[in-house]
């Protein structure tokens, strides 16, 4: 079933702007972009798209009370810095299963959960990832700097408490 025609079957006779969660897993998504998703989902909090074939994030809408997204088990390797902009809340996100092969492509997610002030994203799954030689090493760097950035946090909060 094609992503569009899963979206209608899942609104269940619901106007798209009462929906708060939305589960959209194993439907076929066209030429790897998501489709049929757009702006009017404005209370949605759970969106999961879990093998859907999806390549990009680029035609991801503004969903500014999205706090769960789950993307596992689809061909993303890239474009990662489009969460940091439409979806401002993001707490939770699982990309296990995805092409991801290099640290720099989640650098971007780092930089979000830096930024920003009241939540921080608080689980990151890449579990998973394509096979490669370095795959080890890649993980226990990618570790390595998600708990850096945690102490980051926990230090500039002390800082702050002190002046």
């Amino acid at each position: 079933m094609e992503m569009k025609k899963r979206i209608n079957l899942e609104l269940r006779d619901r106007a798209p702007e009462e929906v708060t969660e939305l589960v959209l897993d194993n439907c076929l998504c066209v030429n790897g972009e998501i489709e049929g998703l757009n702006d009017t989902f404005k209370k949605l909090e759970f969106l999961s798209m879990a093998n859907v074939e999806l390549s990009s994030l680029a035609r991801l809408p503004s969903l500014n009370k999205l706090r769960k997204l789950e993307l596992s088990d689809n061909i993303i390797s890239g474009g990662l810095e489009v969460l940091a902009e439409k979806c401002p809340n993001l707490t939770y996100l699982n990309l296990s299963g995805n092409k991801i092969k290099d640290l720099s492509t989640v650098e971007a997610l780092m930089e979000m959960k830096m930024m920003k002030r009241k939540r921080k994203m608080k689980l990151v799954h890449l579990k998973d990832m394509r096979k490669r030689k370095k795959k080890r090493r890649t993980r226990m760097r990618m570790r390595m700097k998600m708990k850096q950035a945690q102490n980051w946090e926990r230090e500039k909060r002390r800082w702050a408490s002190h002046t």
